[in-house]
């Protein structure tokens, strides 16, 4: 799957009505062998300034010579910034093999997973293959079943 396949694949999961919970991405996670359990996060949520909440800190961590993951949405210029190691986007055939590899565990799931809950999986997945000391995530909508709420306690709340 190149990068344009796997953006409009993940732009296809839009929310549709389905229960609240935590479940989808649960499930999906488990399937993948949970990559983020072997993970440290800086968990950044609130309504206004997430975003440059955490790009200010993956660039102070990583100056301070951690290996970092970012991920935030939504992007500016291009999907990929969602997902960064050490300051740089997923490469393309990154994106692209990754979304192939959660694809079919995505499309077994009894409930259709949402396109956020695709994406953060696919994040996971990549800061866990990338060895990351450190990962900054922003929340999506946030709240109590915000995706990723997957994570088991994080080092840091902010």
């Amino acid at each position: 799957m190149n990068e344009q396949e796997a953006i409009a694949y993940l732009d296809s999961f839009y929310p549709r009505k389905s229960e609240r919970s935590l479940s989808r991405i649960r499930e999906l996670m488990a399937a993948l062998g949970n990559p983020q359990d072997g993970l440290r996060f800086i968990h950044v949520a609130g309504t206004n300034g997430k975003g440059s909440t955490c790009a200010m800190l993956e660039n102070i961590l990583r100056q301070a010579g951690y290996r970092t993951g970012l991920f935030t949405s939504p992007h500016l210029r291009s999907y990929r910034e969602r997902i960064r190691v050490g300051g740089q986007c997923i490469p393309p055939e990154e994106l692209g093999e990754l979304t192939e590899r959660v694809r079919p565990f995505a499309e077994a799931l009894p409930q259709c997973p949402h396109t956020f809950e695709l994406i953060t999986a696919v994040a996971l997945c990549w800061f866990a293959r990338q060895g990351c000391d450190l990962v900054v995530l922003e929340v999506g909508l946030g709240g109590e079943f915000d995706a990723t709420n997957v994570i088991s306690v994080p080092e840091c709340a902010v």
